[in-house]
This record gives structure tokens, sequence and C-alpha cells, in this order.
């Protein structure tokens, strides 16, 4: 199993996350969060003319738990949904996962997912 976790622009969250709904993906979790990469933060013109330098943008980390075969068509349909050519699309991160377990029904490893 692995879990991916995608950083996204918030305003392609919700067709992400249609997308992955459409190839079989249900759950997910995901969290506001703030943070830079290539994109550097903007700069905003103020009143008066002063620069105001926001380098911490807003953006949204959406984490879900699939099986191996499946990391593929996943991160395909992330990049096909979350994609504006534009820097600051995200990134993904793919890591193992040794266990799942589900909290209601005990149920351990993939059948949890």
């Amino acid at each position: 199993m692995k879990k991916i976790e995608a950083i996204l622009r918030p305003e392609k969250v919700n067709v992400v996350k249609d997308a992955l709904v459409e190839v079989g993906v249900s759950g997910l979790t995901t969290t506001p969060v703030t943070g830079r990469g290539a994109q550097r933060g903007v700069v905003h013109q103020g009143r008066g003319g002063q620069s105001v330098v926001i380098d911490m943008l807003p953006k949204v980390k959406l984490e879900t738990v699939v099986q191996d075969a499946d990391v593929e068509v996943v991160c395909d349909t992330i990049i096909k949904a979350a994609h504006t050519n534009e820097i600051g699309d995200g990134k993904i991160f793919i890591s193992p996962v040794e266990e799942v377990i589900r909290v209601r029904t005990g149920e351990r490893g993939e059948e949890a997912v």
C-alpha cells in the first residue's frame, strides 16, 4: 500500500476530488496548509505603492492510501485534474504504508483501505 500526498491549489481540490471518485478513490483527507516552492510567493501592491510580499501561499494537502497497483492511475488523475501549466500547481509525494486498520471493524491491510 502507498500513501499519496498531493499539495494542490485550493481552487483545484473539488476538481481533483471528483476526478478521483470517477476512478474509484473515495477515501481521502484534505488539510489547509501554507507553503512555498518554486513559486516563492507573490508580491501585492499595497496602498501608497508599498509592496507586500507573501512568501507562504495557501495550498491544500490531499492524502489518500491506495493499493500499490492503483498508484499510477491515482497520480495521473491528480495531475490531469490539478494541472494549470502555471508555477504553483503543486507536488505529489508517495510513501510506503506498513499497515492500515479500520477502527470500526478491526480489518487490517488492503481490506481496510
